[in-house]
């Protein structure tokens, strides 16, 4: 923590600075959102690279004015809770004053450029995001109030930890990790009793494009246990951005890729091949939007897909037919088709890339 208080100090002793020279106060931070800023690095992912290219948010710029306020504002938010060990969700933040800041994403992205700024991973600002998350299966754990959790005898969900860097005491008898896209496959697979018919395992979902805890409990669990993670994601480009996102990291999170890829996760399904091999109906496929041409173009071009080439096959395929999946599809097939085929059957078999 006093690290954090003197990196804060440290920019306020800067403004102070330009104050007393009768200068205009600067802030300075890394430009998160340029790709050319980041670089691929198999064992980690997307990282931002040491002399990353800055923006300034100058205080007597009518532009930037109120981001320079805003900044300081959260700033000494954050002095605070950090002083008193207390702790703040994002939004918190936003509501204790929702007329200054506007709305809940001008927050989302000053907490991510402060952290960014001080280089100091946003969980030691003391700042936590709301958790959207869910896991299941074979994990117990103790939360940092002594709070035991098992996820193993629930017949539904537990919430991924808000605080997961305190969880201690991780046991599990899982064989692998099973990352599911969405929400609704999830708890199919959950009222299936998939996760002890098959071989005990964990699942986990973000139910979509995953929180900051979600993606940390993801490395948690790899840390602490070893074992194989797989994807289980729709054939379409949304769900191939999605499983990247866990494995090799976003943009704007780069800054903070140590602690949030896992470059080992496999991706089991639904693969685009897969539609072909278990013959599924062409009318059942969704047709392919303008949108999902142009993510797919951009996804073919990232850095991570030419040491990829077995992926770069079943993206080609999507390209080709122009038609998308959801994993729902598989009901066309049978009902429990999923959990007593699909899975069972590639889990066996080594149907994973």
């Amino acid at each position: 923590s006093s690290e954090v208080l003197k990196a804060i100090e440290n920019v306020i002793q800067g403004v102070l600075q330009s104050l007393a020279q009768k200068k205009a106060p600067v802030l300075t931070v890394a430009n998160r959102t340029d790709w050319r800023n980041i670089e691929f690095k198999d064992s980690v992912g997307l990282q931002m690279i040491p002399g990353s290219t800055t923006k300034q948010i100058r205080s007597d710029c009518p532009q930037s004015a109120k981001r320079f306020a805003l900044i300081l504002k959260i700033l000494s938010m954050i002095y605070k809770m950090v002083q008193s060990n207390t702790f703040a969700t994002k939004r918190d933040i936003f509501y204790s004053d929702t007329l200054l800041f506007g709305s809940q994403s001008v927050v989302d992205q000053i907490i991510n450029d402060i952290s960014c700024m001080l280089k100091i991973p946003r969980r030691s600002l003391h700042v936590l995001s709301t958790t959207k998350g869910f896991v299941a299966g074979s994990l117990s754990y103790t939360e940092e109030d002594g709070t035991k959790v098992n996820c193993t005898h629930s017949a539904t969900a537990i919430t991924v930890p808000s605080n997961v860097q305190g969880i201690k005491n991780l046991n599990s008898h899982a064989k692998f990790i099973l990352i599911v896209e969405k929400d609704a496959t999830f708890q199919r697979l959950l009222d299936d009793d998939f996760f002890n018919k098959v071989s005990p395992c964990i699942m986990i979902t973000g139910r979509g494009i995953p929180d900051l805890n979600t993606r940390l409990l993801v490395r948690k669990l790899w840390d602490s246990f070893q074992i194989p993670i797989f994807t289980l994601m729709d054939a379409d480009p949304h769900g191939v951005e999605i499983m990247c996102v866990y494995k090799y990291g976003s943009v704007s999170m780069s800054f903070e890729a140590h602690h949030l890829t896992v470059p080992a996760i496999k991706w089991l399904g639904l693969l685009p091949s897969d539609l072909e091999r278990l013959n599924i109906c062409k009318d059942a496929l969704i047709p392919f939007t303008k949108q999902d041409e142009n993510k797919l173009a951009s996804i073919l071009k990232r850095p991570y897909i030419a040491c990829q080439p077995l992926w770069k096959k079943e993206l080609e395929i999507m390209a080709a037919s122009k038609l998308k999946a959801e994993i729902q599809v598989l009901t066309s097939l049978s009902s429990d088709y999923l959990s007593r085929v699909y899975l069972p059957n590639k889990l066996q078999f080594g149907g994973w890339l």
